[in-house]
């Protein structure tokens, strides 16, 4: 059994090729029930046992475990190519596959935000959550990705316990928001305007709702560009000629226009601040060229921050994350080396479950046999059988010992191949009733190595 990373991200894949291959929840739940544990048999998944399916704006990647790892990635990619409605051969070349420890590396590094965007970000915990979650609820994650996960997730709260990689914000978008938020306290309530429509200034206004705003403008030059991104929030339209009235009532405005041109003049702002009797207003100029006159810090409760202020902070901030980074690849590859410890001795668990069941039920015969021969009392009947189980427990350690110790170094499958055959143990072996949730999962407490679509072909 292999472990398989199938994936591409915004390190690999441009947007337009990543937005092809995103999931939906009703997609992702389709996709899902092909990686049915209670069901192997489908011809195009035979070799594919487990699947969970991590789809984010950044990345779509598919965790499985395979009998043989290309049959395996052809049936995955296979299975992509129909589930979104996309030919293999437009996303292909944009993959990346790994194996075993790479694969488990590469997942815990994307839990702790060491993989993302914008390093650190705390939402890809809550993604990978939802993931798992997600494939449980399909049956797709079986004994092997369920504790793969979950000790992933557990590093991921590590980090972000331990060490302090997402405390301060790193974009733009979210240091604008949090600018606001020091300025004007709580912002549930506050009014909030977005001038253009500009990728920067859509992503400020929504860290601000997530924040706690719930009244936006949109403002554009046509009312129809600001309807369509307006109706996005369940907010309002409008356009430059209602400018003077929003700048009156607004709390926080947002400029992004891309105009080669001042859109929001000292006169304009002057004017607007007349009107609202010494409330504070912040604004916030995202746009190159300036969209927002620089001379407007002069007015009294006006609080400008340009591109340049925003992003200084950004840089401070990415600074003192990046200082975490090895004190996160500590956590990494302590989780890490406990998760691979735990997946190689599963090579070894159904053999030592299967043979203690198997001498169990010899110690429970004979007992048996014995009792039946003796008049003993109650007390001789419990004495004799504490230490029969004390004596197959004694019996029983070393050897134990021995396969855990084999299976760690790599030797697990071939020692209890042998260990199977010495003691017969397949004609005795019941269908095993390990699952997700009772499976042992590993103890709480580098670049991955990307491997091309080598003799993949489409």
């Amino acid at each position: 059994m292999k472990v398989l990373l199938i994936g591409l991200s915004h390190k690999t894949a441009p947007v337009a090729i990543r937005e092809q291959l995103s999931f939906s929840p009703t997609s992702l739940k389709s996709a899902l029930t092909h990686f049915d544990t209670t069901h192997h048999q489908q011809a195009h998944l035979e070799t594919v046992m487990e699947g969970v399916i991590l789809s984010t704006c950044n990345r779509m990647e598919v965790y499985a475990t395979v009998r043989d790892p290309l049959k395996g990635s052809r049936a995955i990619i296979d299975l992509l190519s129909r589930a979104c409605d996309t030919p293999a051969s437009i996303f292909a070349e944009h993959l990346y596959i790994m194996e075993d420890e790479h694969a488990i590396r590469h997942l815990f590094r994307v839990a702790c935000g060491l993989d993302s965007m914008v390093l650190g970000e705390p939402q890809i915990l809550g993604q990978i959550t939802d993931a798992y979650e997600a494939a449980l609820s399909q049956k797709a994650a079986g004994t092997v990705l369920s504790g793969l996960f979950r000790a992933a997730i557990h590093a991921g709260k590590r980090v972000r316990t331990e060490t302090r990689i997402s405390v301060n914000p790193a974009s733009v978008s979210s240091v604008a928001a949090g600018l606001a938020q020091q300025l004007l306290g709580d912002l549930v309530g506050k009014r909030v305007a977005l001038i253009g429509a500009g990728e920067m200034g859509t992503v400020a206004v929504r860290a601000l709702i997530q924040r706690g705003v719930t009244d936006v403008t949109v403002v554009n030059r046509t009312y129809e560009r600001a309807q369509i991104l307006a109706d996005t929030w369940g907010g309002k339209a409008a356009t430059f000629q209602h400018l003077p009235r929003i700048l009156a009532t607004a709390d926080v405005v947002i400029v992004a226009t891309g105009a080669p041109h001042i859109i929001l003049t000292y006169d304009l702002v002057e004017q607007a601040m007349a009107e609202r009797a010494d409330r504070p207003l912040f604004l916030i100029d995202i746009a190159v060229p300036r969209d927002i006159d620089p001379d407007v810090r002069r007015l009294p409760h006006v609080f400008l921050r340009d591109i340049d202020d925003l992003q200084s902070q950004v840089d401070d901030n990415v600074r003192e994350r990046v200082s975490e980074i090895p004190l996160v690849e500590r956590i990494v590859i302590e989780e890490v080396a406990q998760a691979v410890e735990w997946l190689m001795s599963l090579d070894v668990v159904s053999t030592i479950t299967d043979l203690r069941s198997q001498i169990e039920e010899m110690r429970q015969r004979e007992l048996d046999r014995l009792f039946n021969k003796l008049d003993l009392s109650e007390r001789e009947r419990e004495l004799i059988a504490t230490m029969s189980h004390r004596l197959v427990n004694k019996i029983l350690h070393k050897p134990t010992l021995h396969l855990k110790h084999e299976a760690v170094h790599g030797n697990g499958a071939e020692y209890s191949s042998k260990v199977r055959q010495l003691f017969d143990l397949e004609s005795t072996r019941k269908p095993s009733t390990l699952s997700a949730d009772s499976a042992p999962t590993p103890e709480p407490q580098s670049l991955e190595r990307i491997k091309p679509c080598q003799n993949l072909e489409f």
